[in-house]
């Protein structure tokens, strides 16, 4: 904890909604109930590729309870993705789980049991799940628009997309390199980020250009702009209910959102469309493949000064988002090799016959970073460095500079993460537990097991990214609301502003109340992602705050015939610091109750910082069956100033999970390749660590007290898992004397690097 003495930032403070939730009394999507609303189901395809050759609903139109039947005959030519290319529903069907027709009940039950009477007659297609072979000219075709299966190179970011780094000269750098290495690296087993909740959306049209969106993400404007330029016309109002966990799955849920927006036109009734937990297994999105081909060229003093190769992002059937994944990926590679000066990185993005796949927790860095620094250390490994001391001495800093997803230069300034490097090495044990490369920490007496150890790290700029708006207002018997757009999916970023606000009012802490999350009474705010609320949400809110403050503290000096740096606030209370006894209550300065103050707050985006995550990994295997078992991790980082000490280990802690440090082991969507279908689809056969499984974790976090107006403060939560999975291929990699390249390392994969097994 920092030194700063303040009330609430860097101490533990209960949340406000804490007893609501442990209680079951908190409301979520499932909760909301609107007079007349309905119930929708989707039947889906059971191949991954086919065309609708005729398709019959009266059966299903006729069952008791059933409201409306839609298929692609009739449904509304609405499209989402990036560029718009997925309609609401299609005559062809891309994937097993597709959407075929889309059933609108009284019930859960009629709308399952209409979705059986539904009869279909397909043509079915070749299909093609691999992303390089789908480019290849003989590949099946998805899209008539995409030729090749190539989607375009556009974002939203910029004019000009950013989408490959071209930076000075890698032919010359690579002939003055000391070391030169290449290789080729997947990170591509769509592991599912599995919240606890499955998506769920209710449409409610309130006039014929107006519609009312609830839905369980993070990101309520973001999804109202999403959905509006899908609907063009029409007001798209979203309100964001408590959401149980995302992890960066449901802050937009498009599709869904669309779906149910044609069911509610059609019946001219609220709709509620949610997944069960099969179709979010099976149907919904999951982390996009990623795969490097590449070289790398090192200097004889460790630094990284050339990167050239080809990024083949595996976007499954559809782009949410994907083009703006791979620019913000772009970006956190330079923050990783922050020193390199030569790039020749380019990107293709390919759509295969299988889910889509969507922004997730580490959003393209933790998808690019899973081959990339197995790549890198291809170099690091010929020259017989240590790969934690090249990280440190690459890692971006003050001074450095690189390209982020806006397609412009920005400059670092004020982060300086070595303390972290050193400290979390230090409390690991680094420097005597690593032997060098490819060799073991310890082997037992009997040759049967072995340990090894591995270093990963990460950092996001995007924690600066997109504007945000917001308002406080001060009321004159004695309370302080917030009215900014701040949706929960668990993080508890409501807590945090509500923290910043009272810090800066010096209030208690439950006399500041925020707004619910909806777009029609706040301004914009891009959401949770990419851990930008600290720093964005932050930022507006002290501001606003800090101008309430300012325009209180005018009307007393006005009225006390005072300077207004004379007077203070504290506790709804003035007084003047000459004379902190002689207090006036708020009321007392407005003089009625019939206003209130009211401070605004602006935030625009800045990249010039990014956050940092290093990982260390002790991996133990079992040299005859292959199992590898993670004994201890430890992960450091510098947030700059605590907002919440539990809070920011929580985030810590939330490197497992939601399809990250354990992608490195056993975490993966198991594809039937013959049929084209997933057969992990239960929480069974989808293999994951229960909370018993969980190893020893160690944390190193630092308060630089860097220069943000959030008290000094950067957001964290979104790359912890990041730098995790290559930190655990590489412990496997030491543990059993031999390079494996594959993710996850399941016995199979280990016992086949080592020769013992085809």
């Amino acid at each position: 904890m920092g030194d700063n003495n303040y009330r609430y930032i860097g101490r533990h403070v209960n949340r406000a909604d804490g007893r609501e939730l442990i209680s079951g009394r908190r409301q979520f999507i499932d909760d909301v109930r609107i007079p007349g609303m309905l119930t929708a189901r989707v039947l889906r395809s059971p191949y991954p590729h086919a065309n609708i050759v005729d398709i019959h609903v009266e059966k299903a139109k006729a069952l008791a309870g059933v409201k409306a039947v839609l298929t692609y005959k009739d449904a509304p030519d609405w499209k989402c993705g990036l560029p718009q290319h997925r309609r609401v529903l299609d005559r062809r069907v891309r994937f097993t789980g597709d959407s075929v027709a889309l059933v609108a009940a009284e019930t859960l039950e009629a709308a399952d049991e209409a979705c059986k009477l539904i009869e279909v007659e397909y043509e079915e297609l070749p299909f093609v799940l691999d992303c390089e072979e789908a480019i290849k000219p003989e590949a099946p075709q998805l899209y008539e628009e995409f030729p090749g299966n190539v989607l375009p190179k556009v974002t939203p970011f910029s004019e000009e997309p950013f989408n490959q780094i071209h930076v000075g000269d890698v032919e010359k750098a690579f002939e003055e390199a000391a070391y030169v290495a290449e290789g080729y690296y997947c990170y591509d087993k769509l592991p599912h980020p599995l919240p606890p909740e499955s998506p769920g959306v209710i449409a409610q049209w309130t006039s014929p250009s107006a519609v009312t969106l609830y839905y369980n993400g993070g990101a309520p404007h973001l999804q109202k702009f999403n959905t509006e330029a899908s609907i063009p016309g029409v007001a798209v109002r979203v309100i964001a209910c408590h959401s149980g966990g995302s992890y960066g799955s449901k802050q937009l849920i498009p599709h869904l959102a669309l779906q149910a927006i044609a069911l509610a036109r059609e019946t001219g009734r609220a709709v509620k469309l949610m997944m069960d937990r099969t179709d979010h297994m099976l149907s919904y999105e999951l982390r996009q493949g990623s795969r490097i081909r590449g070289k790398v060229g090192i200097t004889e003093d460790g630094i990284i000064s050339a990167i050239q190769g080809m990024w083949y992002i595996d976007s499954g059937m559809s782009s949410t988002y994907a083009q703006a994944m791979t620019a913000v990926g772009l970006g956190e590679a330079q923050a990783f090799c922050g020193k390199c000066k030569n790039w020749d990185l380019d990107t293709m993005l390919i759509a295969t016959n299988h889910s889509s796949q969507a922004p997730i927790r580490g959003f393209g860095g933790q998808e690019l970073k899973g081959a990339l620094i197995p790549l890198v250390c291809t170099a690091i490994r010929a020259a017989h460095m240590d790969p934690y001391e090249v990280f440190k001495k690459n890692f971006v800093k003050a001074g450095d500079s690189y390209i982020w997803r806006d397609y412009k230069w920005w400059e670092v300034r004020s982060v300086d993460f070595t303390a972290a490097f050193e400290e979390s090495a230090a409390k690991f044990g680094w420097k005597d537990k690593w032997k060098g490369w490819e060799v073991p920490t310890w082997v037992s007496e009997d040759g049967k097991r072995a340990i090894g150890v591995g270093v990963g790290v990460h950092g996001n700029a995007d924690i600066g990214e997109d504007p945000t708006e917001g308002f406080v207002k001060l009321h004159p018997f004695g309370s302080v609301t917030v009215e900014m757009c701040i949706g929960e999916t668990g993080g508890a970023q409501r807590h945090a502003i509500q923290k910043m606000v009272a810090e800066v009012m010096k209030v208690p802490f439950d006399g500041v109340q925020l707004v619910n999350s909806d777009t029609h009474g706040t301004g914009y705010d891009a959401g949770m992602i990419g851990s930008r609320g600290t720093i964005t949400m932050g930022t507006c809110a002290v501001r606003a705050a800090n101008d309430a403050r300012k325009k209180l503290l005018k009307m007393a000096a006005e009225k006390l015939h005072m300077g207004v740096d004379d007077l203070d606030t504290e506790d709804f209370l003035v007084f003047p610091k000459a004379d902190p006894q002689m207090r006036l209550p708020w009321i007392a300065i407005t003089g009625t109750p019939e206003m209130t103050i009211t401070g605004m707050g602006l935030y625009q985006q800045n990249f010039d910082k990014p956050n940092f995550a290093l990982y260390f990994a002790e991996v133990e295997v079992n040299l005859e069956t292959g199992e590898a078992k993670l004994l201890r991790a430890l992960e450091g980082t510098d947030v700059g100033q605590i907002i919440d000490p539990v809070n920011v280990r929580m985030q810590a802690e939330g490197s497992f999970g939601a399809a990250g440090a354990d992608t490195a082991l056993f975490e993966e969507m198991v594809m039937d390749k013959k049929l084209g279908r997933f057969v992990s689809g239960n929480m069974i056969d989808y293999k994951w660590r229960t909370f018993n499984e969980f190893p020893p974790f160690d944390t190193v976090i630092l308060e630089g007290q860097f220069d943000t107006e959030s008290f000094h403060a950067l957001g964290f939560g979104e790359i912890s898992g990041s730098p995790a999975p290559s930190a655990i291929l590489m412990a496997v990699s030491n543990a059993i004397g031999t390079e494996v390249k594959e993710y996850p390392t399941t016995p199979t994969v280990v016992l086949k690097a080592m020769g013992k097994i085809k």
